[in-house]
């Protein structure tokens, strides 16, 4: 793999030192840091500096996300909550999205729409979210009478050009429409326009999502692990 692609072996790590760096809190030491907790649990530490990690927490129910080439050992005073096996897939082309005659339009979302949003991703989990993820970067949306269907946008900026896909979140009685590969695909194709390098990740055991964004033009880059670190419950 190209070394401009190392960054992506730990995005939440250089995302954190690079681009998005004005989002992130450090311990003391700046060893570890966080995402500002307004924008998700997101968190990463400097290698063998896994132990400053509870410094990080900001309430007793908190939690922090780690996305790392292994699973992270729990270190003193944390608890392994969850591990997650992921893939990251990249974009390498730009693959047309089957259109129907009667397809809804795509809009941008903003402030106004934060509520359906939230409401949307609360209820389908397509990742954390908390009350500034979506500032991250441009999200999109589809209505359908009247209601947020759909919606996909953009999350970690771990190098210039490249930027995450993110927040993919379809309402249950929407779904078979095909409005995620839309979204996905309108969000990958603004992203090119810009000259990122799309990628994301998904659950290696969801095999239907994967197959879907092989359709999109996404590819398989490596696997990657999910660790959820938590206090340890005394």
């Amino acid at each position: 793999m190209s070394a401009g692609f190392v960054p992506l072996d730990r995005p939440v790590w250089h995302a954190l030192n690079g681009p998005q760096r004005a989002l992130s809190r450090w311990t003391g030491a700046e060893a570890a840091c966080r995402i500002d907790p307004g924008y998700g649990p997101f968190a990463a530490a400097a290698p063998g500096a896994e132990e400053h990690l509870a410094k990080l927490l900001a309430a007793p129910d908190d939690e922090l996300w780690t996305v790392e080439p292994q699973a992270v050992v729990a270190p003193s005073g944390l608890a392994v909550r969850r591990v997650a096996p992921l893939v990251q897939m990249v974009a390498d082309a730009r693959l047309p999205v089957p259109e129907r005659i009667d397809a809804p339009d795509i809009v941008p979302l903003g402030e106004v729409d934060v509520p359906a949003m939230t409401a949307l991703a609360l209820a389908t989990k397509p990742g954390p979210w908390g009350p500034d993820t979506w500032r991250y970067g441009q999200f999109y949306g589809i209505f359908l009478d009247g209601r947020l269907a759909a919606m996909a946008g953009e999350r970690m900026r771990p190098a210039p050009g490249f930027a995450e896909v993110s927040g993919v979140a379809t309402w249950p009685e929407f779904r078979g429409r095909g409005l995620a590969a839309r979204l996905i695909g309108h969000v990958r194709d603004r992203l090119l326009e810009r000259g990122d390098k799309p990628f994301l990740h998904s659950y290696a055991e969801n095999a239907a999502a994967i197959r879907l964004y092989e359709t999109l033009g996404f590819r398989i880059r490596r696997p990657l692990c999910a660790t959820v670190l938590a206090r340890v419950c005394e």
